[in-house]
């Protein structure tokens, strides 16, 4: 509410800092569906003009700086990068006829006839008028402002710390563990070693003890906690900044790969693509060449990606079926053995059926691992893997190991 503006430790106009849910509770007001995707990737994709000042009557802008400063930026991206009438493209014009005085320049769609566009006028008997009075689109709400208007920032601005306390304090074990590896990565990129101390003692002990020790031991400095004072929030931690969940009630929408090769069991095939289109889920077989490879029975099964164009990343999660002759094949082809090492490095959930195990044992994913199902019942093998991609990701698995 207006009146709740001060009441905070924090200037809810500062950019750097977050409104934790658990003070301001988040609110519903509007559902986007998307139902369909682009037909013509450049035509729609490509010159879509997003313009966060375009709004519906009744809605006004706020003081937020950033929003203040996108408000320019975005429409003269587009004038830019579109072209001046970006609002005619067939994918940025609305449903519905608007009347305006815009007419003529550069990439213009609509054919205005006569010879005004301003108004009041003559030569038109007065048209296009304006909106009756009282009729308005748009009102600017009436702020009453007093005080002295001066260049500088509140003193809540100072404040850099108490808030990166907060998240600090919100994370899941794991994600620390992923914070920490993130900013030594970064600093250990910094060639001036005060530098690199400097960011350490000023930049992150006063944030925790525990992330400047972190950071510290993967740089190679000492690190001793000062009795100096660290920062406090008034919110101890706020469970919703961390990604820590439960499993999801489905897997729907959820991308499988299937490695194989030729001489694959075509029963496991068959029930690993029954079993994920049921769940929802979209599944490929990816082999060394596009094509068809030949199953154990003789039959032929369909390649839906070659593995050169199939990177691990665009996947969550891959499985491996049975058939020694596919294992065998697959174990010994390269751009295999990085896909699976690199899906278990990044924490997916990974799955094997009878001799397909061996691929995984290839990469140096072992089944002890978190997130890692294998057996010779295929049946139990694609329960364990849907409820892993239920979890979405595996982050305890330690992959210290994995040469990806």
């Amino acid at each position: 509410e207006e009146e709740d503006e001060f009441k905070f430790d924090f200037d809810l106009l500062d950019a750097t800092k977050i409104i934790p849910e658990e003070l301001v509770p988040v609110r519903r007001v509007g559902k986007l569906t998307l139902n369909r995707n682009p037909d013509n990737f450049f035509a729609e994709t490509e010159q879509v003009a997003f313009h966060t000042g375009h709004v519906v009557p009744g809605i006004d802008f706020t003081n937020y700086p950033l929003l203040q400063g996108r408000l320019f930026s975005y429409i003269d991206t587009q004038l830019r990068r579109v072209g001046p009438n970006f609002a005619e493209s067939p994918i940025n014009r609305p449903t519905c006829t608007v009347h305006n005085k815009q007419r003529d320049g550069e990439g213009r769609q609509t054919i205005n006839k006569g010879r005004v566009n301003y108004f009041p006028n003559s030569l038109a008997n007065g048209c296009p008028a304006h909106s009756p009075e009282g009729m308005a689109a748009f009102h600017s709400v009436a702020e009453k402002v007093e005080g002295a208007k001066v260049r500088q920032r509140s003193p809540s601005f100072a404040d850099h710390h108490s808030q990166a306390t907060l998240f600090w304090n919100s994370m899941a074990s794991w994600e620390k563990k992923h914070i920490i590896e993130a900013i030594s990565f970064e600093l250990n990129m910094v060639e001036t070693k005060e530098v690199r101390e400097r960011a350490v003692t000023a930049m992150f002990a006063p944030v925790a003890d525990e992330l400047a020790a972190g950071i510290a031991e993967r740089i190679g400095m000492p690190f001793t906690p000062a009795a100096g004072k660290k920062a406090k929030s008034k919110l101890a931690k706020s469970p919703a900044l961390s990604m820590d969940r439960g499993p999801d009630a489905s897997i729907r929408g959820r991308k499988v790969a299937i490695l194989a090769a030729d001489g694959v069991d075509s029963r496991h095939i068959a029930a690993i693509k029954s079993r994920l289109k049921a769940e929802g889920a979209i599944c490929e077989v990816i082999a060394k060449v596009a094509g068809t490879l030949t199953g154990s029975d003789g039959k032929s099964i369909a390649v839906d990606r070659p593995a050169p164009n199939a990177p691990s990343v665009v996947y969550d999660a891959l499985i491996v079926p049975g058939g020694d002759a596919s294992a065998q094949a697959v174990a010994s082809l390269g751009v295999a053995i990085h896909f699976v090492a690199e899906a278990c490095a990044h924490f997916k959930t990974l799955a094997a059926i009878g001799a397909g195990t061996r691929v995984l044992e290839k990469a140096g994913v072992l089944p002890s691992m978190e997130g890692v199902i294998t057996g010779d019942d295929p049946q139990r093998v694609l329960d364990g893997l849907v409820e892993g991609i239920k979890k979405h990701r595996h982050y305890l698995r330690n992959v210290d190991s994995i040469p990806a």
